[in-house]
């Protein structure tokens, strides 16, 4: 009897369960990164006094900032795992760089969720946001943490490999990634003084949808690159 045929989805899954294994076992995202994002909350607080009505408004936009800039960080981790001997490894398995692509996209995502989660009880108990509308904050939680995860992804796979990586990862994905913080403060806004947030829900879903297509019309060149 023949074993069963591997799948390019049987793939990908192995292979975001093996980097979220190795997150769990390393702790960089949750238990390195999501600290200094929780302090970089702290610290606006400091820098704008004991201005309360301020602090409201300012909240999400400061959340979502956070979010932004250190996620990224969280993204780029993976080209620091995969050396060129994982890389050749997977190759000579049958590996393609879409799998690579998409499994990578998949991990990443479920960390930058579970990042967004452990920040935000940090910025409701800081800032005191006023969370009318809070329900629409769930798909702007996954719209957010999926478009940053294929944007992270993507330039991770760009620049591995090479001496700046840490430093031109986040110079390619922080100026596109803004439209996602434009979007997710606008949400919150918008159902704070009882406007459609669906414009704001929009404009994160095309960009989570171009980054999407984006990411697959590049995963057939990147094996050129890697």
């Amino acid at each position: 009897m023949s074993a069963p045929a591997v799948t390019p989805l049987i793939q990908c899954l192995a292979l975001a369960r093996k980097d979220l294994r190795l997150e769990r076992r390393a702790g960089e995202a949750l238990l390195v990164t999501a600290p200094f994002g929780a302090t970089a909350l702290l610290l606006a607080p400091l820098a704008v006094g004991t201005d309360t009505p301020l602090l409201r408004e300012l909240g999400a936009p400061l959340y979502w900032l956070v979010v932004l800039l250190f996620g990224v960080l969280v993204t780029l981790r993976g080209s620091a795992v995969d050396g060129p001997a994982q890389l050749a490894l997977l190759r000579l398995s049958g590996v393609g760089p879409q799998v690579r692509l998409v499994s990578r996209v998949l991990s990443n995502g479920v960390l930058l969720l579970g990042f967004e989660l452990v920040l935000a009880p940090v910025a409701v108990l800081l800032y005191d946001p006023d969370l009318t509308g809070w329900p629409w904050l769930l798909p702007v939680l996954v719209l957010v943490a999926a478009g940053l995860a294929v944007l992270g992804a993507l330039a991770d796979a760009l620049v591995s490999g090479l001496a700046g990586r840490t430093t031109l990862g986040p110079l390619l994905v922080a100026p596109v990634a803004v439209p996602l913080l434009l979007g997710a403060t606008g949400v919150m806004q918008a159902t704070r003084y009882g406007r459609p947030p669906w414009p704001w829900l929009v404009l994160v879903t095309t960009v989570v949808l171009v980054a999407a297509l984006l990411a697959a019309w590049c995963a057939r060149h990147l094996e050129d690159l890697t």
